[in-house]
């Protein structure tokens, strides 16, 4: 059973998310917060699997309660409930450790499979939309860029060769068993480079891979 934590200031969209989500056989809210400030606290006594995150609240916002939460050694995966015109903060949500995003007006049935995904370890976007949401949300953060893309590479460049091409391949949204493809690896192969990159760099997720190499600059095609 996925165990899911809602949290968002607007009590009608978290009773319609609760209502949506409710009726998967292998989904359960098991608690909801209207304020980022009542997370941690909530996260401690229920243990939620996904935490669906609303960015704009009072008090303590979505972003600040995901970094937060994303800093415990127990924490849950995390999707952000946003809408397009707060890409710039999405992309922070991302380097803080989120899974992904939801816009608000998604479809009920892709709100169940994503949840599914990221219970499961995968980001809630496909290697093509999270490419698509990078590309459009990073020209949001002009400020530091070039010492942001130094650190980067300096992070890119811990890795072996082989490692190096997987996360690159990461970074142009392709999927594992494309990367197989590409890089004549077996999928499994794939699936441990990709875990390694992770722990070598202190990542949580495929998107921060992508968001990184998108730093470094090396985002471009094969």
């Amino acid at each position: 059973m996925i165990r899911l934590l809602l949290v968002d200031d607007d009590p009608i969209v978290r009773a319609g998310l609760r209502l949506m989500l409710g009726g998967a056989p292998d989904l359960e809210v098991v608690a909801e917060a209207a304020d980022g400030a009542e997370v941690p606290a909530l996260v401690t006594a229920h243990s939620p699997t996904v935490v669906l995150m609303d960015i704009r609240m009072p008090g303590t916002d979505g972003l600040a309660a995901t970094e937060a939460l994303r800093a415990r050694p127990d924490a849950p995966e995390v999707i952000v409930l946003t809408t397009f015109d707060t890409d710039d903060h999405v992309l922070r949500a991302l380097r803080a450790g989120a899974a992904g995003f939801l816009l608000k007006d998604t479809p009920p049935q892709e709100i169940v499979t994503a949840v599914r995904k990221v219970a499961g370890g995968e980001p809630v976007l496909s290697p093509s939309v999270t490419q698509q949401l990078i590309d459009r949300v990073a020209g949001a953060v002009p400020a530091g860029r070039d010492d942001r893309a130094e650190r980067a590479r300096a992070r890119l460049a811990l890795l072996g060769s082989r490692e190096r091409d997987v996360a690159l391949a990461v970074g142009r949204g392709s999927s594992n068993a494309e990367i197989a493809r590409e890089l004549y690896m077996s999928l499994p192969t794939v699936k441990t480079h990709v875990s390694r990159i992770l722990t070598k760099l202190d990542l949580n997720n495929r998107v921060q891979i992508a968001l990184l190499v998108h730093d470094a600059g090396e985002s471009g095609p094969a």
